[in-house]
């Protein structure tokens, strides 16, 4: 029955066989030496070749200072920030039984809200900050006419 679900509850597990709550989480606890565990939140899984491309950029990043003394008085950092308005499910409903063996839980962070606000922001001393409107697409299109935008403003300034 946990295999096959792992968030079901004491209470659940006892309703569905007609056994007591106590009688359920000794068998749980004692005799299957189980614990209920939150899962670990992070932030995205990536695949290896996603981890290879990050690493590579970051040792790119990380040694263009050394060879090009302006480099870094050019940059211009971008960060998007989501804003949500409520999380459903809380660490409590989303915890899991599992054995002292078992690999630590995971799951990938998502929200259902429906109140969500995408704040763009390009900053030296913030060149650009974008909030993004309701029910708008933040794909290619978007983030080019975004990035032309920022160029005009760098001009500009």
């Amino acid at each position: 029955m946990i295999p096959s679900n792992r968030r079901l509850t004491i209470r659940e597990i006892s309703e569905d066989l007609n056994i007591s709550y106590i009688s359920v989480q000794n068998i749980l606890t004692t005799d299957l030496n189980m614990r209920q565990v939150s899962v670990k939140f992070v932030p995205r899984v990536w695949m290896v070749k996603q981890k290879q491309q990050c690493l590579s950029i970051s040792l790119e990043l990380c040694n263009r200072p050394t060879s090009d003394s302006t480099f870094l008085g050019n940059v211009i950092m971008g960060d998007e920030t989501w804003v949500y308005g409520y999380d459903p499910e809380t660490r409590v409903q989303s915890s899991q039984w599992k054995l002292p063996s078992s690999p630590c839980a995971k799951k990938v962070h998502q929200s259902r809200s429906n109140i969500q606000v995408m704040k763009i922001v390009f900053s030296e001393r913030i060149v650009r900050a974008k909030f993004v409107p309701r029910n708008t697409m933040v794909n290619s299109e978007y983030n080019k006419d975004l990035l032309e935008r920022l160029r005009n403003d760098v001009r500009r300034k």
